[in-house]
């Protein structure tokens, strides 16, 4: 069986509205579970290969100031 754990974690997440959204980040954060390391990163690849040079270069610095 192929699993595409990316497209997975889309479908999954398909429709979802902003609040919903948020909602799986907090609680994915929160919960400190390594099982859903995965999924926040699929989200984050949206949000990079959606994001244009200054926004991803913004998303580097807070990175950046996270690891400080």
């Amino acid at each position: 069986m192929d699993l595409n754990l990316r497209e997975a974690i889309k479908n999954n997440m398909s429709g979802s509205d902003e609040a919903q959204i948020r909602h799986t980040i907090v609680d994915a954060i929160q919960s400190g579970e390594e099982k859903m390391l995965p999924g926040l990163g699929v989200l984050f690849e949206l949000m990079w290969q959606n994001a244009d040079e200054q926004t991803q270069q913004e998303i580097v610095q807070y990175i950046k100031e996270g690891l400080q």
